[in-house]
């Protein structure tokens, strides 16, 4: 199994959602008016439908043809309404179709003026003031005006229901439909307005959408984006072709099996439940886990991956991001330089060797002038440094992670006495800047440790220490012991280290960026390996243009007792 999304048929396509408009199409047609002015004409056509079907079968007292030519008109209209494209002509026109409405129903109240059959001009009523603004209601109240005239004309200005109450009934309807129509189209107006703005908003959401996933496909790492409930919503491009890589350097011919997986060292199998994918699916968050996948002799690709959590408004969980990048070409560089570097110093080794060996027996060798043994001492303790430097540049390079505790062979010891030692043979490179080392600090303190490579640990510490101090200040010695660990401190007064390179200090081949930068990059990286071999750990605290400190702590052995008086640095 390898970081691919499983069941992803497309993996090197996004999958990020891009959504289609629902806009309405160019050729859309707009049929409101249409269907307004038909089902209103219906609604009144089918009520006058069955009071004529009602009239027809029953006893009437009234005027039949009178009636039923206001009866014709309304179907005649009504036809008229299925047939006449209103969309296509003038608004204004439908107002005619209620207007002879009116005049249909006053011919069927004239036809039977004791009756009730005025209750129909609502109809006609309602449908001026609800689709024609101010100006349908004026007309509603000159048509009503009218109807009342006629009303009393006919009834001998009697003041029954017919002649009052009814003329009220119809302006208090027309009222009515005007005040609901004019807030239905405030209501529409409103969600008209709303609609564009979210119409904005959501073309304003794709086009950062589309800009975000151009620019993940851009990019050379894979992104993954896990929701919440562990499905898989985002990958983009690389992603795709990194899996897609992996899978062709393992087998070229099985595209879909399981790539063996292992861990940084390349060695050692990472088992499935610790696949990166699989621990951010589990909730974990992890940063530059580095996963080589392939089988070697063979084609090998190394991933370099991290996972983030991602959190809402109110801190609960809402998935992960899981981001790798390719670093295969980057480690088989580093591999390479090491092992030119650990080729290269081999070979120095053999030589400088013998050099020393030739340079003691010439030390030795009795009747030599005073000057020319001075010289000699000089070419012997700089070939022992250049021999010391190609010790360090090995262990460095050396592709075991146990090589130095392998060349350590602990004992117990004084730190005191190593710190005095060292201090001593370094005095006078001290004393040509003028520095002062003050080991007035120095108590005893018990370890378990390799003298030689405890030496070596002093004198990297200090010799940074003089290096990057300033002239006529002070390198502060100081040692001490709880019983259970030791402590060496070497504290000096120089330019301090920033925190940019604070981060990188102990990293192999890294120089501090200072005036006085010399030497290899290699010195602080082999004195916290050296002490960590140990069982210790090595501690720095320092303040730029106040100096540094150096705390190197280290286990004391298990019958020392804890001194009555000092305490650790």
């Amino acid at each position: 199994m390898t970081v691919a999304i499983k069941g992803d048929p497309h993996p090197g396509r996004s999958r990020t959602s891009r959504g289609r408009s629902a806009w309405p199409r160019s050729d859309f047609v707009d049929r409101t008016r249409d269907r307004a002015a038909t089902l209103n004409q219906l609604l009144l056509g089918s009520v006058v439908f069955v009071l004529a079907v009602l009239i027809a079968l029953g006893p009437f007292d009234g005027d039949v043809s009178l009636f039923f030519s206001g009866v014709v008109i309304t179907f005649v209209v009504t036809g008229a309404t299925f047939v006449i494209p209103w969309n296509r002509i003038a608004g204004g026109w439908v107002a005619v179709v209620p207007a002879i409405d009116i005049l249909a129903v006053t011919l069927m109240q004239l036809a039977a003026p004791d009756t009730v059959l005025g209750l129909l001009w609502i109809f006609p009523i309602m449908w001026l003031a609800s689709g024609f603004g101010l100006l349908g209601l004026l007309v509603d109240i000159v048509a009503i005006a009218g109807i009342a005239s006629v009303l009393v004309s006919l009834i001998a200005a009697e003041l029954t229901y017919t002649t009052l109450v009814l003329p009220l009934v119809l302006l208090a309807v027309a009222a009515t439909s005007y005040l609901n129509a004019r807030r239905s189209d405030a209501q529409r107006s409103l969600l008209a307005k709303q609609a564009l703005l979210l119409g904005r908003v959501l073309e304003r959401t794709r086009r950062q959408e589309q800009e975000v996933t151009e620019v993940l496909d851009a990019v050379d790492f894979g992104v993954i984006r896990i929701a919440a409930d562990g499905q898989v919503s985002v990958t983009n491009d690389a992603h795709g072709r990194l899996q897609q890589a992996v899978r062709a350097d393992a087998d070229a011919d099985a595209d879909d099996a399981d790539v063996p997986a292992f861990r940084d060292d390349g060695v050692t199998p990472l088992p499935d439940d610790e696949l990166p994918l699989e621990r951010a699916l589990r909730g974990e968050a992890f940063d530059a886990e580095v996963v080589w996948f392939g089988v070697d002799p063979g084609p090998r690709r190394a991933l370099n991956i991290s996972a983030r959590r991602l959190t809402d408004s109110a801190g609960n969980d809402v998935g992960a991001v899981v981001v790798s990048r390719d670093v295969t070409t980057e480690l088989d560089a580093l591999r390479a330089r090491d092992e030119l570097v650990a080729s290269v110093s081999h070979e120095l080794r053999t030589p400088l060797t013998s050099i020393l060996g030739y340079l003691d027996l010439a030390i030795e060798e009795p009747g030599i002038p005073d000057h020319v043994r001075s010289n000699l001492d000089v070419a012997e303790r700089n070939a022992e440094r250049l021999l010391r430097i190609v010790a360090d540049i090995l262990a460095a390079s050396s592709s075991s992670s146990s090589s130095v505790e392998a060349s350590i062979m602990p004992q117990d010891l004084d730190a005191r006495d190593i710190v005095r030692a060292a201090a001593e043979a370094l005095m006078p490179r001290a004393a040509d800047r003028a520095i002062l080392i003050d080991t007035s600090g120095l108590e005893a303190a018990p370890v378990t440790a390799d003298p030689m490579r405890l030496r070596q640990v002093v004198d990297n510490l200090m010799s940074n220490a003089i290096t990057y101090n300033r002239d006529g200040g002070t390198v502060f010695l100081g040692t001490t012991t709880d019983g259970a660990s030791s402590w060496i401190l070497v504290r000096d007064t120089g330019v301090g280290i920033s925190e940019a390179d604070r981060s990188r200090l102990f990293q192999r081949y890294y120089q501090a960026g200072s005036p006085r930068r010399s030497g290899t990059g290699l010195g602080l990286a082999i004195t916290r390996d050296i002490v960590r071999a140990h069982g210790g750990d090595l501690a720095l605290h320092s303040t730029p243009g106040a100096g540094s400190t150096f705390i190197v702590k280290l286990p004391a052995p298990s019958d020392s007792s804890e001194p009555d008086e000092g305490t650790h640095p």
